[in-house]
């Protein structure tokens, strides 16, 4: 073992309690990339290398097919290496400082339960005055469209139509897409109309704009969340979209369907879905397939 890597080893046993695995973790990790220091850096030291060296090497975990995760990982184990080695006076620098880290996926928030997503509709409609018939048909859109918020906030009335069981949004890069809604959330929105005072929005407020904003959506989403007895910082209008691609997905969408109806331009955004689909799909092979099921007792003689 390298005498740098054992002394680095050490101290995190000795100065921080580092666990038996934590320690394996470390040893693999800085291994690997002293093996690849040695086949792709000329023989390089594990303690020398270069920060052009350290750059290639975590771009190659990637083309490896390693998840931003993993190669965050090591990354993170080559700079606490590293730090350890400018405060021992190995080296004068830290190659790392200047690396970037790898871009992990955003965490997807936690969907609400389907008994969760009726009585916040329940209770977006006790709402006092005309905030009651807004919040309806806001939650309504958001839930049954998986429509961004400001995507609904920016709805024109004619995006809406009483025949037809289509919505017509513009979403990011001026794109448009057709996303079918429930005959409930298409009355509900068309209700808000005012005949006297028609507006352009489907949506219509007093604010600057003409139309609810964002943050009043927000407000509305909380209030009912509130009156749900639902905790507020467990829905938004993006939870209730995430709600809607994960009960679809439940109900046996397919991942491209998904991808249209979200409106985004390529499916790989939506492969954070995959944990979704994998569990349905575990649940149908647990079901369905023969050797899944417990063997049938045998028959007494």
């Amino acid at each position: 073992m390298d005498r740098h890597l054992e002394a680095f080893l050490e101290m995190l046993a000795a100065e921080r309690g580092a666990a038996r695995n934590t320690l394996a973790a470390y040893e693999a990790d800085l291994n690997d990339f002293a093996g690849f220091a040695k086949r792709r850096g000329g023989g390089v030291a594990l303690s020398a290398a270069g920060p052009e060296l350290l750059r290639r090497y975590i771009a190659g975990l990637t083309d490896q097919g390693l998840s931003p995760r993993t190669a965050a990982r090591r990354l993170s184990a080559l700079r606490q290496f590293h730090r350890f080695l400018v405060r021992e006076g190995v080296r004068a620098d830290d190659p790392t400082e200047l690396l970037d880290s790898p871009r992990l996926p955003a965490p997807l928030p936690k969907a609400l339960r389907r008994e969760e997503v009726v009585t916040l509709l329940d209770a977006a409609a006790t709402l006092p005055g005309k905030r009651g018939p807004v919040a309806l048909a806001a939650l309504e859109l958001l839930y049954c469209s998986g429509l961004r918020a400001s995507e609904l906030v920016g709805l024109p009335v004619t995006a809406l139509s009483a025949e037809a069981p289509l919505v017509m949004v513009k979403g990011k890069g001026g794109k448009e897409r057709l996303v079918p809604i429930s005959a409930r959330a298409r009355a509900a929105a068309l209700g808000l109309q005012d005949p006297k005072k028609p507006s352009k929005w489907l949506f219509p407020s007093h604010a600057a704009t003409g139309h609810l904003t964002r943050q009043g959506l927000s407000l509305l989403v909380t209030q009912a969340a509130l009156a749900a007895g639902l905790e507020p910082a467990r829905v938004s209008p993006h939870v209730l979209r995430h709600s809607f691609a994960t009960h679809l997905l439940e109900g046996g969408a397919d991942l491209r369907s998904l991808q249209m109806l979200l409106g985004h331009s390529d499916i790989a955004t939506v492969q954070i879905y995959t944990r979704v689909l994998e569990e349905r799909l575990k649940a149908l092979v647990e079901e369905h397939h023969p050797l899944a099921r417990p063997a049938e007792a045998a028959p007494l003689a």
